[in-house]
């Protein structure tokens, strides 16, 4: 018979997060197909587990996908592990286990922390609807339009951001969204310097640049969606256009930001870069 591959959820920060479950099933696998096994290698001493490793990575998980599938056919059984939280959810395994699908191999999740769902659960926002992003480009254009393409999405929103773009990122989301929108920070989730901060977006950004938020170690961004009696009932951006073919593209982002709420500069921005469409396409 197969063998089975197990996709085991490990601490975000805080060991004793472990399951007893997942350490039991680190312990009795053959193999353990690690992000980095110099980083799991520390979560292994620390419980005492004897467990081979072997890599698979965003850099190599393509080559040795057959590796271990050959493995599995043979009736090993593998724990798939990343560096932290649950495997896949912005993290290298997808490839391997939807081979193992694909061969008929039984695929079992030993459920445990994740970085969104910890951010979500202390977040103070609503959890009965919600959108998981993980990280957004890294390039400034491609960031922004990502988040343009957010502005109206009505599911709070879960975000995962390096320490180094953090307060770009921010400064994004308060220009697409406005200062005023409800927010969470979530810092070093489970770690010894845990911080978590539910704010407006303006006023967790104004944190971030004068250090009551250090931009320092791993950071989740959650933000509430935009309010369905606005997005449902007005195109903002097609009533933006036809307001500015009769008014001046200030008075109309003015008139379109006290109908929606949201901030007038941000839709006088919106409004430029939809002329600069209009002319691009002309």
């Amino acid at each position: 018979m197969s063998g089975t591959l197990f996709v085991v959820a490990t601490p975000i920060g805080n060991l004793e997060d472990l399951t007893p479950r997942a350490r039991q099933t680190l312990a009795q696998a053959d193999l353990i197909a690690a992000e980095d096994t110099r980083h799991t290698g520390r979560l292994l001493s620390h419980f005492g587990i004897k467990t081979p490793q072997f890599a698979l990575h965003d850099h190599n998980e393509e080559h040795v996908v057959e590796v271990l599938l050959a493995d599995l056919v043979a009736g090993r059984s593998i724990a798939l592990v990343s560096d932290a939280g649950t495997p896949l959810i912005s993290d290298p395994g997808y490839r391997l286990v939807r081979a193992a699908h694909e061969h008929r191999i039984t695929v079992s999740p030993v459920p445990g922390v994740s970085a969104a769902t910890a951010a979500l659960s202390a977040a103070g926002l609503a959890t009965n609807r919600y959108c998981f992003e993980g990280f957004l480009p890294a390039k400034k254009n491609a960031r922004r339009a990502r988040i343009d393409e957010l502005r109206h999405e009505q599911r709070t929103i879960v975000l995962y951001e390096s320490v180094h773009r953090v307060a770009d990122c921010l400064a994004d989301l308060v220009s697409a969204f406005g200062a005023e929108r409800a927010a969470f920070v979530g810092r070093e989730l489970t770690k010894l310097h845990e911080q978590c901060v539910h704010s407006t977006l303006g006023s967790l950004a104004a944190m971030i640049e004068n250090g009551s938020i250090p931009t320092k170690g791993e950071f989740v961004i959650v933000v509430a969606g935009s309010d369905a009696r606005l997005t449902s009932s007005l195109d903002v951006d097609r009533l933006l256009v036809e307001l500015a073919g009769v008014l001046p593209g200030n008075e109309a982002a003015k008139l379109v930001a006290r109908a929606t709420g949201e901030k007038r500069n941000a839709l006088y921005k919106r409004l430029l870069e939809l002329r600069g469409d209009a002319a691009d396409e002309s």
